[in-house]
């Protein structure tokens, strides 16, 4: 008897979670209960880390799972807390700003891309420190400086502004974050100061 690939350890969890036990192993044969099977897609899914509730219905809607059916499971996980796209939300915009250093632009762009409602984001963004921005800014700067040593001061503004840019920061920020390092960078070491 050979295992079914949405079969995992969560299964064992479901009662505690849901209030509903689920068969095992949960896909023996042809008479697999379609809504066990979605909901052990779900518990699979959601195993190691949070995800949007599009992320949960796309996942869904690849393995086959009905519209109806899955709008249902998704709509009991909420209920339950499992699909919360609030918290996932406030989460990822904190790991993602911590862990790549990414501004509120690049930062809202992504939670769209995951289905998460504009007002939703908005309020997880919203709760994004400026100076805890402005820092990771400086910090993504002097990481790269370390790699333009040698470099005119032109092509090195050029290269850490375009750096910014891409992580999602304002050009404002990006050069007056880039213009305070460079002179800090300078005046670090005066032997290898960057040219005109």
């Amino acid at each position: 008897m050979t295992s079914s690939p949405w079969h995992g350890d969560v299964s064992a969890g479901v009662s505690a979670w849901t209030g509903e036990s689920l068969p095992d192993p949960v896909l023996e044969g042809p008479d697999a209960d379609p809504e066990s099977v979605a909901r052990t897609i779900l518990l699979d899914a959601l195993t190691g880390q949070a995800r949007s509730r599009r992320e949960l219905r796309d996942k869904l809607a690849k393995k086959g799972v009905p519209d109806e059916l899955a709008e249902g499971l998704l709509d009991r996980f909420t209920e339950v807390g499992l699909v919360d796209d609030e918290a996932f939300a406030r989460s990822w915009v904190e790991s993602r700003q911590r862990s790549r250093g990414l501004a509120r632009r690049a930062l809202a762009q992504e939670l769209r891309r995951k289905g998460v409602a504009d007002e939703t984001a908005r309020t997880a963004l919203d709760d994004l420190d400026p100076a805890v921005e402005e820092e990771a800014a400086r910090q993504l700067v002097r990481k790269k400086l370390r790699s333009l040593r040698g470099v005119d001061r032109a092509t090195a503004t050029r290269r850490l502004a375009g750096l910014l840019a891409r992580k999602g920061y304002p050009a404002g920020l990006a050069f007056a974050v880039v213009r305070d390092e460079l002179g800090a960078a300078d005046s670090d070491d005066p032997s290898d100061m960057m040219g005109p």
